[in-house]
């Protein structure tokens, strides 16, 4: 490429009328997993994606494309490409700055990106913009190659170190997953099992929600716990059974009022606190700072757009952003590991999405090591 012409190269953001432009060069620079035309298009009006595309003499030189999780203060650098004839200039270093600070104006605290594990000069790159790797994906490509995932903090140097990721492994047990990582917090040599995932959940579950099988709420959760070896602490905004405005038959909520009873009679005579208070998100970060762990009940809407409740563990606080383990990968999205651990969520949006249901219901329970 003539030196003069990479003086004059434009960054802006795509426009509908770069889609063919857009396929154009993703065939010349992949030969498989390419984005279709559709997904181009897709991405082109989505407002969870944000393209930035280097215009060099008047063509199609590269783009970077962002994809935002809502609810979170997650970037994911999905794809970036610069033509042959356009490389060596530093176009795609240029396109990398302008997605990571379109991000970071975005509201994202973390950047990150899967590329090819035989890719060693987009690897030694990324490397040295400040990049870590932090994990891979076995058979990720369309031609079996290994995918090496890299990530990088947009807004602090030194992210808080994250305990052990476990993935929940039914749709409904997200409350036991986050008390096995908790678990695996305080304990690095606990290993997680589906086996222990659906033994919490039988012994912790509401028996029915509004459908399907039934979620766990804060008193079971809290249980569960103590018999595991932590301290919890259980913090509700209001008294008596919850969740039961999210079931209609009477029988149902008969059993539900029943369970949650004596979960509540079991935890008076355990000794474990409870208070009767919402749980902001200043407070959760000083409990935090304590030495704690906590797992908080969520609007699931927020998350991956389902009202439903759910349960996410939070670990860290900092920079204004609470840092949390959601168990549940939403496969059908295309989320791998990438999108649900270590999510920095911002101070204001957890305040948001830890409450639930018309009556704004927050529930927490707070953990420690047994002293």
């Amino acid at each position: 490429m003539d030196q003069a012409l990479s003086s004059t190269i434009e960054y802006r953001d795509a426009r509908l009328v770069d889609l063919e432009a857009l396929v154009a060069l993703e065939k010349l620079c992949f030969e498989t997993d390419r984005i279709s035309q559709r997904s181009f298009r897709q991405f082109l009006k989505s407002p969870t994606a944000q393209m930035i595309v280097a215009i060099a003499g008047g063509e199609l030189a590269g783009y970077a494309l962002n994809l935002y999780r809502e609810g979170t203060a997650l970037a994911r650098l999905y794809s970036i490409a610069v033509e042959q004839r356009f490389r060596g200039v530093g176009i795609g270093l240029e396109l990398l700055k302008r997605a990571e600070s379109a991000a970071f104006q975005a509201g994202r605290f973390v950047m990150r990106l899967e590329v090819r594990e035989d890719n060693e000069t987009a690897i030694r790159g990324y490397r040295a913009h400040g990049y870590r790797q932090f994990g891979q994906h076995e058979d990720y490509y369309g031609d079996h190659a290994t995918a090496l995932r890299f990530e990088r903090i947009l807004r602090a140097e030194n992210p808080p170190k994250a305990p052990r990721f476990y993935e929940q492994q039914t749709d409904f047990t997200c409350g036991a997953a986050c008390i096995l990582m908790a678990r695996a917090a305080f304990d690095p040599a606990f290993r997680p099992t589906i086996a222990e995932e659906i033994r919490t959940w039988r012994a912790a579950t509401m028996i029915y929600m509004a459908s399907g099988l039934g979620g766990c709420g804060p008193y079971g959760l809290a249980l569960q716990a103590h018999e595991s070896g932590l301290e919890p602490e259980v913090w509700v905004s209001r008294p008596g059974s919850l969740f039961l405005d999210t079931v209609r038959h009477p029988d149902k909520r008969k059993v539900m009022k029943v369970v949650q009873e004596d979960f509540r009679n079991r935890i008076e005579q355990e000794g474990i606190l409870v208070r009767q208070q919402a749980v902001s998100v200043s407070d959760l970060a000083a409990e935090i700072a304590g030495g704690a762990t906590a797992i908080v009940l969520i609007s699931g809407y927020r998350m991956f757009g389902k009202k439903v409740p759910h349960w996410v563990f939070a670990y860290a606080a900092q920079d204004k952003h609470i840092f949390v383990h959601d168990p549940w990968i939403e496969d059908k999205r295309g989320e791998t590991f990438s999108d649900a651990a270590n999510l920095p969520i911002p101070f204001a949006e957890f305040d948001r999405m830890a409450r639930f249901g018309k009556s704004r219901l927050s529930a927490a329970v707070i953990l420690r090591r047994e002293s």
